[in-house]
């Protein structure tokens, strides 16, 4: 029965151990590991080393990354999901490797389903159309078609008006 006692309180101490090193590395542990969270179609400014010189981005369908001057960088959402990005010197060296998640739009909108076809408006406040990933590809195409549409009429009208 001793046996049984020693090898227990052997046992807590071994778990005292290990429950102290696990805090001291989740304390320790750098901020690279929590991800940089952006939302689809929108833009984040996060702080880079000032010697970057080029990004490498994972899959640039899922986000962008433009190096700013100033040690600024900005992250754009371009499709839901995960990637990273690699931020280096001018020798090659890394001095950032961070990942990127990209998640639904967090401004008001409302999603439409009509059996498995979606449509998404946005309520801002009025309900308009929205260009959203993974929308009926019916309801998104005449949405785009739309949106360009008006670019293009605004674009010749301010340079219509520049002249």
């Amino acid at each position: 029965m001793s046996a049984f006692c020693v090898r227990g309180l052997a046992g807590h101490g071994l778990l005292r151990w290990l429950s102290a090193v696990l805090l001291l590395v989740a304390v320790i542990a750098p901020a690279a590991a929590e991800p940089i969270t952006v939302m689809l179609d929108q833009a984040r400014i996060i702080k880079i080393p000032d010697r970057a010189a080029t990004v490498v981005v994972g899959n640039p369908l899922i986000a962008d990354l433009s190096i700013q001057p100033g040690g600024i960088a900005v992250v754009t959402g371009k499709g839901y999901g995960a990637t990273n990005f690699i931020v280096m010197d001018r020798d090659g060296a890394v001095l950032l490797d961070k990942t990127v998640e990209v998640k639904f739009p967090s401004d008001k909108i409302v999603v439409v389903y009509h059996g498995i076809n979606r449509e998404t408006y946005s309520c801002t406040p009025e309900c308009s159309r929205r260009l959203t990933l993974g929308d009926f590809p019916e309801f998104f195409e005449k949405t785009l078609a739309e949106t360009v549409s008006r670019n293009t009429q605004a674009v010749g009208a301010a340079a219509t008006s520049a002249h």
